[in-house]
């Protein structure tokens, strides 16, 4: 069954300054630059068919074109644990009333969708055991939480489908929709 997502793509000049960043941060498990995006929506495992509902239900969408800008860096946790190192994305009308569009979009499609606020970030890193990394996070938060990069157009959204393998996830693009009303 596909494992889905929708997300935005970024420019590469955007993803150049994001790879700069990453490093110093021993116990990273760094993700490739292919993999940037900021999540809008994620959908996980579905059939085939509702694959293709879910696809046409996307391309009703329509907005302007995003004018992004990513502020500063920071991390998730999971309970005392770090889950995730990301940058992060200025919000903006714009992109909040895309997100809310595509996520009334799949919960129309009987998707259940988490319900935790919309926090629009680009994932840098993940951590996969528990070290004693807090003051590595916390030195590289300090040391890049006042980098700018932007401001970008982002003048599309994508389905995306996420393949698990040995070595990480690989993203392919299943559908695109384009913005600009």
């Amino acid at each position: 069954m596909p494992r889905l997502f929708v997300a935005l793509p970024l420019p590469d000049a955007i993803v150049d300054d994001l790879v700069a960043l990453q490093e110093g941060v021993p116990d990273a498990a760094w993700v490739p630059s292919d993999n940037f995006h900021i999540t809008l929506a994620f959908i996980g495992n579905v059939n085939g068919g509702a694959q293709r509902d879910i696809a046409d239900a996307l391309a009703t969408i329509d907005g302007p074109i995003l004018d992004l800008e990513i502020a500063g860096v920071d991390h998730f946790v999971e309970g005392r644990t770090p889950k995730v190192l990301y940058a992060a994305v200025t919000p903006t009308e714009g992109l909040t009333r895309l997100q809310e569009k595509v996520s009334t979009t799949l919960r129309g499609e009987g998707i259940t969708l988490d319900r935790r606020k919309f926090r629009p970030h680009v994932t840098l890193a993940r951590f996969h055991r528990h070290a004693e990394m807090g003051h590595h996070i916390a030195q590289f938060v300090a040391s890049n939480n006042l980098c700018r990069f932007g401001p970008f157009e982002v003048d599309c959204f994508r389905l995306y489908e996420s393949h698990m393998r040995p070595d990480g996830a690989v993203y392919t693009v299943e559908a695109e929709y384009p913005l600009g009303y």
